[in-house]
């Protein structure tokens, strides 16, 4: 009997700490990002990108084609930045092309972007507007062992 009290209080106290749903908000999802907001999330994604994989010169991208408005900027962006993007999987045999993998998730009205290399992830989300896209959170980065 005394431990049965102690175990009932343990019991009440720690049934406070779930929560109910571990989920994405049903609004959230793929979200199709066109335009000039597709543009302005891709030139400021790559430039973060270029900051964190090396030299332009000597890296090549390889990414999934894809026939998205994204997709068709941010391949404009990286090689704006000078990086050679191949799309069809067909790289040199002395290349060993950065396999770059990026979502677009819309969530509470935004727009979250996802970058990803084997090495390093960026994410931020940004607010669409006609005239383009905005940040609305910090640049997050991890960077993987």
């Amino acid at each position: 009997m005394r431990l049965f009290l102690p175990l009932i209080i343990a019991a009440a106290l720690l049934s406070g700490c779930q929560t109910a749903d571990d989920g994405l908000p049903p609004d959230s999802g793929p979200v199709p990002v066109t335009g000039p907001a597709a543009s302005a999330i891709a030139g400021d994604m790559a430039s973060r990108l270029a900051e964190q994989i090396g030299p332009a010169g000597t890296t090549t991208i390889k990414m999934e084609k894809d026939n998205s408005e994204f997709a068709a900027a941010l391949e404009a962006a990286l090689k704006g930045w000078g990086y050679t993007v191949v799309t069809d999987g067909k790289v040199g045999k002395d290349a060993k092309p950065v396999e770059l993998a990026y979502s677009i998730d819309g969530i509470d009205g935004q727009v979250l972007a996802r970058l990803s290399t084997p090495a390093i992830a960026l994410g931020r989300a940004y607010t669409t507007t006609a005239a383009g896209a905005v940040p609305a959170s910090p640049l997050s980065i991890m960077q993987r062992n």
